[in-house]
């Protein structure tokens, strides 16, 4: 699997709604490896979103349709400044990936201290994740290439994340998690996901 990461500040809400719209209706048929998508806006204005693809090559092929161009050309209107992409080749999953029952979608941001080791703990965290976050419904997540990630993890509602959280507040796997990070994490609380 192969996840571009898009994400800006809005300064059209509107019209990026209408614009992913328009995207589904026109582009998306043609759009051949296309897996789906979460995105979502933040309180704040920020939009991210994660598009999979079945390979680069059919991400780049898609970025290459002339109607997808016109279709970026008027979507970038909707956003304040340039957006930041991030070609994710190394993608990673745990509780079986995304969910499209999600109600709730924290995505986080950071930087590894070391990526192959948090990728190989990460694999061996999942059985008592599991055990102490039955909240979750699905982890996805895509490494930048230079040991920043973006990971989207799914729970059913925020409420129940929040419960979740406060719980294992003090957990050791927690401590763990945030051990292996370089960087303090940055967080995109999506309150109303679009999962495609």
């Amino acid at each position: 699997m192969f996840i571009q990461v898009i994400q800006g500040k809005l300064k059209d809400a509107a019209l990026f709604e209408r614009q992913i719209d328009s995207w589904r209706r026109d582009i998306k048929p043609g759009a051949k490896g296309y897996l789906g998508s979460t995105s979502g806006t933040t309180a704040d204005g920020r939009s991210i979103t994660l598009a999979r693809f079945e390979s680069e090559a059919a991400a780049k092929a898609n970025s290459e349709r002339p109607e997808q161009g016109r279709w970026w050309n008027e979507t970038a209107k909707a956003i304040d400044g340039d957006p930041t992409f991030y070609d994710c080749r190394e993608v990673d999953t745990m509780f079986g990936g995304g969910s499209n029952d999600a109600g709730f979608v924290q995505v986080i941001q950071a930087r590894a201290k070391n990526q192959e080791q948090m990728r190989s703990r990460s694999a061996d965290m999942e059985g008592r994740l599991r055990e102490r976050r039955p909240d979750i419904l699905g982890m996805v997540i895509a490494w930048h290439g230079d040991g920043g990630f973006t990971q989207a993890v799914y729970f059913a509602s925020e409420a129940e994340a929040r419960r979740g959280e406060k719980e294992t507040e003090q957990d050791q796997l927690r401590k763990e998690f945030m051990s292996m990070m370089e960087t303090q994490p940055t967080f995109f609380d999506l309150t109303r996901p679009d999962l495609d």
